[in-house]
């Protein structure tokens, strides 16, 4: 990597990766991370974290670029999720980071295959009055990716079924911010449902909420397009 863009966004794809661990929303070789960059020759493309390295052992050069068709430049191979990065990517250019997280309480709900109801406001953080759960498919798979893409229209979160949650953003931080978000929404509905149903917010209750994200401070950059 000589191109000085490429290896910041390196540099910025580990330390998110890093922070993945420290707060907890990855162990050891699970989930994954891309950011949108460019090649040393000004090809559009991503870099994406690398297969079963676990992120104590990664280095910023250890990150693999690909282009929009799939073609790999670099030492390692490529996360096995690639092919929901790339779609993600390639169908949502506002999009620049996608990050995909084994964290315990989206995982733990995944597994219901539901999706997660307006029970709390902040549920619109990710994008409309639900977080929607993509159907189960093989983790790598092209099915895979292809749900995800349905659950993530209009969204910056999906759960995969079975499987994990996928945080998406504008920069890493934002991914990383959307990621630590529905996780701790996660948390809460776990134990909401431990006492009982939750009262679930209205649509109309949720547009109001919506509409005053967009105005309102940090929150704005938080809006879907």
């Amino acid at each position: 990597m000589t191109n000085s863009n490429l290896i910041q966004s390196a540099q910025a794809l580990l330390k998110t990766s890093q922070d993945l661990v420290r707060l907890g929303l990855n162990r050891g070789t699970s989930g994954n991370a891309s950011v949108r960059t460019y090649n040393e020759v000004g090809e559009a493309g991503f870099l994406i974290t690398p297969s079963g390295i676990a992120v104590e052992d990664m280095a910023a050069s250890d990150m693999v670029w690909m282009d929009f068709s799939g073609k790999v430049q670099g030492r390692k191979t490529p996360s096995s999720e690639w092919r929901f990065h790339l779609d993600l990517l390639a169908h949502q250019p506002q999009l620049n980071a996608v990050i995909h997280t084994h964290s315990m309480f989206a995982t733990t709900l995944s597994t219901f295959q539901k999706d997660i109801p307006a029970f709390h406001y902040m549920i619109a953080l990710a994008g409309g009055d639900s977080v929607r759960c993509a159907p189960y498919a093989l983790f790598g798979s092209q099915q895979l990716s292809d749900y995800a893409i349905v659950a993530m229209q209009d969204r910056y979160a999906c759960l995969l079924a079975n499987h994990g949650l996928i945080g998406v953003g504008k920069s890493l931080e934002h991914a990383l911010n959307i990621t630590l978000e529905v996780e701790t929404l996660c948390e809460q509905y776990v134990r909401a449902l431990q006492v009982g149903e939750p009262h679930i917010l209205s649509s109309q209750q949720m547009l109001e909420v919506q509409e005053k994200f967009k105005n309102y401070g940090s929150w704005a950059e938080k809006t879907l397009d």
